[in-house]
């Protein structure tokens, strides 16, 4: 079979590939852009880019903003549409009311659920989330209706960084204790001599935009500033003097610690006993990120046994707390109720950030903070469905086989396909693959939107290549191909021969399946989670490790062994419905033929 290889590389920071269209909102569903088909036979594909005029035939939208906005940008949104400040609503109130609106602008008390999206006939078109979160918005509906959301997800970034070195410093001044002594009538100036902040080591782990602020002003302190990011671009925390390490290294090396991670699967309770075993004696923490990624409990005990020193939290995992939590009541924990974005300026900048995305919206401009995906046509996601889901799960497979302390920057993706380049439109399995890649360790939500925009924030550059092979072109896709370059990675047979991260997947009979790790062959369906085993090539592992498996209830969906040659090395790939508890992992990796192992998530 030949084959011809068409390589490019995508350009992020000036990806808008569709144009706009303006629509009306009466309109029971939208129009929609034509994109290249085959043949004249063929279902043309479709995505869906909104803008509109008002539904009573003015030449105003109507915008309803249901919770308090601050005044700037309640003021742009009125330069442009009839603005309606409704307050405090009713779900039955709000289910009236937005049958009568293009827009909707809420904060984090109003829940914009299915109801809402059916309520309104069709004519809403954009919901606005003033902030980052959108666990009140329902996603799948807004989508379905064809509904874009969008959020503020900037706005807060200094206000949040700001509040997180108040609390550093306060915490390792005693302030807040002193203050409730002296107004109790004591004065006990030996009691709360603190520390200083200079020539202390600062570990931040999270180098986002309200980490790397937090990493400047350290600076400014003269704290020696270190960071854990696995995914941030290396030249960004060089210009600013931080070093990148590994997350075990933060912990051992941190006088104090601050907390600017998202709250995902990965990072939920990521500070707990273990964790907390591995620190500096004496560390202190700060949390201005999500409650959830430290386990209370046991950050109570760490300070009982003083491995933690002090803590400043700002969130917590039940907001608010419980008044008798033993965690806000302890003499050395300083806490604030979240008041993380609570300044005048950052509310201001939140309200004039969702008034600019929602009227932008409006305006058919594709929105960088959109959080849902473009609706595309009924015929093509049937076809590219399990393409979609393979790209996704590849990329999260990816990420998961890159060493902390290595960031990713540069992917390269292949596709081998018959069909022609101009046939085959991959910007969607683009998107799923960076989703894939930065979704697990990010609280940004990545679809066909706003994916190249993400990946150029994050410093991802991404590159595509095309092979096209002789044959039917009766499947869109033959490969998807993913490799990470100038990375290390936990497991050591996932690189290429030429040192990246690869791993290759195929549909098979409509199911996504890996096929490739590194240099090795595989065959495993992308279901549940997947343990891949380097191993000596030898009789009876297939049963050993099942047995480990089966005794721990663990069901093993798929099974598949790739190897290089009879008794020589070979990769074991198991597919499980269940995540296995770290005994049983630890009874995995104890096996004498096996030379390493990962558990990947799926």
């Amino acid at each position: 079979m030949s084959a011809a290889a068409a390589s490019s590389t995508i350009s992020v920071a000036a990806a808008n590939p569709l144009k706009t269209l303006s629509l009306s909102s009466r309109s029971p569903l939208p129009s929609a852009i034509s994109l290249p088909s085959r043949s004249l036979n063929t279902p043309r594909r479709r995505l869906i880019l909104v803008s509109c005029t008002a539904g009573d035939g003015s030449s105003k939208p109507t915008i309803l903003v249901a919770e308090k906005l601050g005044e700037a940008g309640v003021k742009l949104l009125e330069g442009f549409a009839n603005v309606d400040c409704s307050y405090n609503m009713t779900p039955e109130e709000l289910n009236t009311k937005i049958s009568l609106c293009d827009a909707l602008i809420v904060r984090s008390g109003t829940k914009v659920g299915r109801e809402v999206f059916e309520s309104s006939r069709g004519r809403l078109k954009v919901v606005g989330r003033a902030g980052v979160g959108i666990d009140n918005v329902d996603l799948s509906a807004a989508t379905e209706f064809g509904c874009l959301v969008v959020n503020a997800p900037t706005a807060n970034t200094i206000a949040a960084a700001e509040h997180g070195i108040a609390l550093l410093a306060s915490m390792a001044r005693n302030v807040a204790q002193a203050d409730a002594s002296v107004k109790d009538g004591e004065w006990k100036r030996n009691k709360y001599v603190g520390v200083s902040l200079v020539g202390k080591t600062l570990a931040v782990m999270g180098f986002g935009k309200v980490g790397t602020e937090v990493a400047r002003r350290a600076k400014g302190l003269g704290m020696r500033v270190i960071a854990h990011d696995p995914y941030a671009p290396a030249d960004r925390a060089h210009a600013i003097g931080v070093e990148l390490v590994s997350f075990d290294e933060a912990l051992a090396t941190a006088d104090f610690i601050s907390l600017h991670m998202p709250l995902t699967p990965a990072t939920n309770k990521i500070l707990n006993d273990e964790t907390f075993a591995k620190m500096k004696k004496g560390v202190r923490i700060v949390n201005v990120a999500r409650g959830g990624v430290i386990d209370e409990d046991a950050l109570v005990r760490a300070l009982d046994a003083g491995i933690v020193s002090q803590a400043a939290l700002d969130v917590f995992t039940k907001e608010p707390p419980a008044i008798d939590s033993p965690l806000v009541q302890h003499e050395n924990v300083t806490v604030t109720p979240h008041l993380g974005a609570s300044t005048m300026e950052a509310q201001e900048g939140v309200a004039i950030e969702i008034a600019e995305a929602v009227v932008g919206a409006l305006n058919g401009e594709l929105a960088a903070t959109a959080v849902n995906a473009p609706m595309v046509s009924a015929e093509v996601l049937t076809e590219l469905k399990p393409y979609v889901i393979l790209a996704e799960k590849l990329g999260r497979l990816a990420v998961q086989l890159v060493a902390g302390g290595s960031g990713v920057k540069n992917v390269k993706v292949s596709y081998t396909s018959a069909r022609a380049t101009d046939d085959l439109d991959t910007r969607l399995l683009r998107a799923m693959i960076t989703k894939g890649i930065i979704e697990p360790i990010s609280d940004v939500y990545v679809n066909l939107v706003n994916a190249d925009f993400t990946a150029k924030q994050r410093g991802l550059r991404l590159s595509e290549e095309r092979v096209l092979l002789d044959g039917s072109p009766e499947n869109p896709l033959e490969t998807i191909t993913v490799q990470l370059g100038n990375v290390e990675s936990k497991f050591a047979s996932a690189l290429s021969e030429s040192g990246e991260v690869k791993v290759e997947g195929r549909v098979k009979d409509g199911i996504p399946h890996l096929t490739k790790v590194g240099s090795f062959e595989v065959d495993v369906t992308l279901e549940g989670s997947i343990i891949l085993c380097r191993q000596v090539d030898q009789p009876g592992m297939i049963g050993t490790v099942g047995s480990i498996l089966g005794e721990s209830n663990v069901n093993v969906n798929f099974m598949s062994v790739g190897r290089i040659a009879p008794r020589k090395q070979a990769i074991m790939a198991i597919g499980v419905d269940d995540q296995p508890s770290k005994e049983t992992l630890k009874k995995i990796g104890e096996i004498p033929a096996i030379e390493e192992f990962v558990f990947l998530k799926l």
